[in-house]
């Protein structure tokens, strides 16, 4: 089996790759060859047990997606994309990326013949939502995107599906909560102070809160969207009757909860780190975000995430704290 991670070099995209190389099969069937794409070149253990391969390129070139699907890989994680707060700034881009990016890849498959069909695993997000929405979205709630980065992500959503319907893809696409702790340093995504207010003070270093601690939002943890997309290589998707589309599981919490939760794991002197300094444009951007979820499907097909904030911690401190490289 064949298998190929688009966004490769991602935060997500190597932890999905470390579960990978852990795990060795997909479908119970032997991986026999990895292929990371990003638009600069992924990093990879040198010592592997299966072979890997790493190319790079600007995925809003419909040359990238032929070159990309000529050796048919079997699964393809599609994870490329840039975030929120950069789609927002640069509308452009956003667009060729986010948008025409995913197109392009449809496009490859269905252009290759030979009655090539292969997993398509779409990571999509919580942004697609907008107010006004209910306290808790129910998984067959109408999206009405408010930003260029939901919107983008809403059309590659349709169009997976539509693509899926017709057999030219078997596509399946998750909508990931906001990854909190994020490892590293900080991105441009509008949601980066979410994990900057733990990962930071963790680290010894100051960290910005630029909205108030009454912001709620819905969390998962790197390794548990890891989890949600081998999951999804995995399911039937013949069962999902074309609802292609699902909500992943995760934890809704307030920031004051987050802290909070970071003082029970970590002291308060790790806590006094976090200054409060708002900021307009991230407070906007946030405001039209969903708070919280029930997400009866993915959980009846069993995707799980974490229980509690404690938890979201502690998985940051054991596989990113203290492991760093």
């Amino acid at each position: 089996m064949k298998v190929l991670i688009m966004g490769g070099a991602g935060m997500i995209g190597q932890k999905l790759l470390n579960l990978i190389l852990k795990n060795k099969k997909l479908k119970n069937e032997e991986i026999t060859e990895i292929t990371l794409f990003d638009i600069i070149e992924s990093p990879y253990p040198l010592n592997s047990s299966i072979p890997i391969k790493t190319k790079s390129g600007d995925i809003s070139d419909p040359k990238t997606s032929i070159d990309l699907i000529s050796s048919k890989p079997d699964i393809i994680f599609h994870l490329a994309a840039i975030v929120s707060g950069q789609a927002e700034q640069e509308f452009d881009l956003g667009w060729n990326i986010n948008a025409k990016g995913s197109w392009s890849l449809f496009e490859a498959i269905r252009h290759k013949g030979d009655n090539y069909c292969p997993r398509v695993v779409f990571t999509s997000s919580i942004a697609v939502f907008g107010a006004p929405f209910p306290e808790k979205i129910p998984d067959d709630f109408f999206t009405t995107p408010l930003t260029s980065y939901g919107a983008q992500k809403a059309i590659s959503e349709l169009l997976l599906a539509d693509y899926s319907r017709k057999g030219m893809v078997d596509g399946i696409s998750i909508r990931l909560p906001t990854i909190c702790v994020r490892p590293g340093k900080p991105n441009l995504a509008a949601s980066g102070f979410f994990s900057g207010i733990i990962r930071e003070p963790l680290n010894g270093k100051e960290a910005i809160l630029p909205v108030s601690d009454e912001v709620r939002h819905w969390h998962a943890t790197p390794r548990s969207a890891a989890g949600f997309l081998i999951h999804a290589a995995e399911i039937d998707t013949s069962t999902l009757n074309n609802r292609i589309t699902l909500n992943m599981p995760g934890l809704s919490v307030t920031v004051k909860e987050q802290i909070e939760a970071l003082g029970r794991v970590a002291g308060n002197d790790v806590v006094k780190l976090i200054k409060y300094k708002p900021d307009p444009m991230i407070q906007k951007i946030v405001a039209g975000w969903a708070r919280n979820f029930e997400t009866k499907r993915a959980i009846q097909l069993g995707f799980k995430a974490e229980n509690n904030f404690d938890e979201i911690i502690k998985v940051y401190i054991e596989d990113d704290l203290n492991h760093k490289t």
